[in-house]
């Protein structure tokens, strides 16, 4: 079983003004921004992270120098979990493209969106390509049972991930939210991928850390559902 955490970068200076950062580069983290992702890394101080794969956007990789501050841990920057590339909409305002035609149909039809500009990115292509990069590196980084990375990514992107591993059409993708400096779990099986948290901002991540003191042989994973939702994630009654 190999356990993906999907990070979403912290708050930045594009989220305050309300505005659609995109591949804009020189979007940097705010004071927020820098508070939650210390806080993040401070949750997840007790959990081995294998690797870090990250967007290579500035947001992206602040956030991962803060998430590892003191940890020696290999780091790979990936575009395809970079950030949607938005075309013409980039560094427009948010409030404004919710006056254009295409806002509902990025709303309620995002299969079908693709973003006006020459380097307009559709919805479907960004799915895809995040996806796969998520099994990649887990085809890349998984072979000892229990591996544990984490991808540093954006919010689209990471609903995407999510939306794959629910079994979700692209289409009902908006229905998941993704906030700033957020960790959302996806363990994978052979069999089945496990949505074990979505948009956590403050719980207790021990969990995925080894328990100290266990000699037993680790059990292979099971890609069986738990029938009646069984004693949950952290394996506590």
């Amino acid at each position: 079983m190999t356990t993906v955490l999907l990070v979403r970068h912290g708050r930045t200076t594009a989220n305050g003004a309300g505005v659609l950062a995109g591949w804009t580069e020189g979007v940097a983290l705010d004071e927020s921004g820098v508070a939650q992702v210390r806080a993040l890394a401070s949750r997840l101080a007790p959990v081995p992270l294998r690797a870090v794969v990250t967007s290579p956007l500035q947001r992206c990789r602040e956030t991962t120098g803060l998430l590892l501050d003191g940890r020696e841990v290999e780091v790979h920057a990936d575009d395809r979990v970079g950030e949607v590339r938005y075309g013409e909409w980039s560094g427009r305002e948010l409030k404004k493209l919710a006056k254009e035609p295409l806002w509902k149909v990025v709303q309620s039809h995002p299969s079908a969106m693709t973003f006006p500009g020459e380097d307009g990115e559709s919805m479907r292509d960004m799915a895809n390509r995040a996806v796969d990069a998520v099994r990649d590196w887990n085809a890349r980084l998984g072979a000892d049972d229990g591996t544990v990375y984490a991808v540093v990514s954006h919010g689209d992107v990471i609903k995407a991930v999510l939306a794959d591993a629910l079994g979700m059409h692209l289409d009902q993708f908006q229905r998941l939210v993704v906030d700033p400096g957020s960790v959302s779990i996806v363990s994978y099986t052979a069999l089945r991928p496990f949505v074990v948290r979505v948009n956590d901002v403050g719980g207790d991540l021990g969990f995925l850390a080894p328990r100290k003191g266990s000699r037993r042989r680790r059990k292979a994973p099971s890609s069986d559902a738990a029938l009646g939702g069984g004693v949950g994630a952290t394996g506590s009654a």
